[in-house]
């Protein structure tokens, strides 16, 4: 399982990503911008990974700050917290990260500016220990949609890349051939940048678990000749009435599996679920620089130079298409996620199984 961010020396080590599968390359990050650069640039992506990196941005923010009085390390800490909120619009772990660590600093009121900067590492590296063991509760209750000779279509890269390691959408597929089940991956290219062809089927192949990459316009004619069986994609947020914004191209696999009667399984921690919004309608979608499109892996142009381009990095798949929403606390009905806002809810009367 490859360490996708890691704190080592005083330093935020991220895998870069752009350079993958090429190089396996590490960023050092000495200071917070690094960070706040790291995830705009892409170096580091996925949901839970760059929820990660902020709590570990702002630990480093905190070992920048040379104050003594309590009000000036928070000043400095908040104009971390507003430029990495700023780094990506889409995704709500960074926002949950951030509040989380925000949180801890209310709770330590009376702490000293070194023992707070002790404190905001440690959560920061909590956090991180978390998500993997939340990736592998997913795959606990994700495996038991997965039968033996499964053929499974996932769409962008929600693997452990994305994660702190195993992986959302790739967490059910781990534990299936834990359990002795034969599957095989059918990963979308995933334009424009490629997550699926360049991570996907990289970190897939690491594993040794089978793996075919397609073209994102193949999926369509793969279930019509009856060679997918069912669909796990990740989230960059899913919302109250379950809705869900994931990769641009979500929203086709999905309509395109509902027309061929197959189940779309989306695997969401919930820390990416945003229970303050009631429909995906309200989700910021992030549109970036069009060179990603007119250009692969920013090398080699393939469209007339001055063409405008519309980048959506993100688009909203309806609860209507998902199949269940596959958690660290069980899978759901989307219908049911509202109610699961409760604090004193019990998953189990809510849990939905094969």
């Amino acid at each position: 399982m490859v360490e996708t961010i890691r704190w080592s020396d005083g330093v935020v080590e991220i895998l870069d990503q752009a350079m993958l599968p090429h190089e396996v390359k590490y960023i050092r990050c000495s200071v917070y911008g690094d960070v706040v650069r790291c995830i705009k640039e892409l170096n580091i992506r996925g949901a839970p990974a760059i929820g990660i990196a902020a709590a570990m941005g702002i630990a480093l923010a905190s070992m920048e700050a040379d104050v003594k009085g309590r009000e000036g390390f928070d000043r400095k800490i908040g104009i971390a917290i507003d430029a990495l909120l700023a780094s990506r619009p889409t995704a709500v772990n960074i926002r949950w990260a951030c509040e989380r660590m925000k949180a801890l600093l209310q709770r330590n009121a009376d702490s000293s500016v070194e023992e707070l900067k002790g404190l905001l590492l440690a959560e920061a590296q909590g956090i991180l220990r978390e998500d993997i063991e939340i990736n592998r509760q997913i795959g606990f209750w994700g495996a038991q949609f997965i039968k033996d000779g499964s053929r499974i279509l996932t769409h962008c890269n929600a693997g452990a890349l994305a994660t702190g390691g195993y992986g959302t959408a790739t967490a059910p597929m781990r534990q299936a051939i834990a359990e002795g089940k034969r599957i095989h991956v059918y990963a979308d290219e995933t334009r424009p940048v490629l997550q699926g062809a360049r991570l996907t089927t990289w970190e897939l192949m690491e594993d040794g678990i089978p793996v075919t990459l397609i073209c994102d316009n193949s999926a369509g004619a793969l279930m019509k000749a009856g060679e997918i069986d069912l669909c796990i994609v990740g989230t960059d947020r899913t919302v109250r009435n379950g809705d869900v914004a994931n990769k641009i191209g979500t929203y086709t696999v999905a309509v395109l599996a509902s027309v061929h009667a197959l189940p779309f399984y989306v695997a969401a921690p919930f820390s990416s679920i945003d229970f303050t919004l009631s429909s995906g309608d309200y989700i910021p979608i992030e549109e970036r620089n069009g060179a990603e499109v007119t250009n692969v892996t920013g090398k080699c142009q393939i469209a007339p130079n001055g063409v405008k381009v519309k980048n959506m990095a993100f688009d909203v798949t309806p609860a209507k298409y998902v199949t269940a929403i596959i958690t660290e606390n069980g899978a759901f009905k989307p219908a049911d996620l509202e109610k699961l806002a409760a604090w004193d809810v019990n998953f189990e009367n809510f849990r939905i199984k094969a």
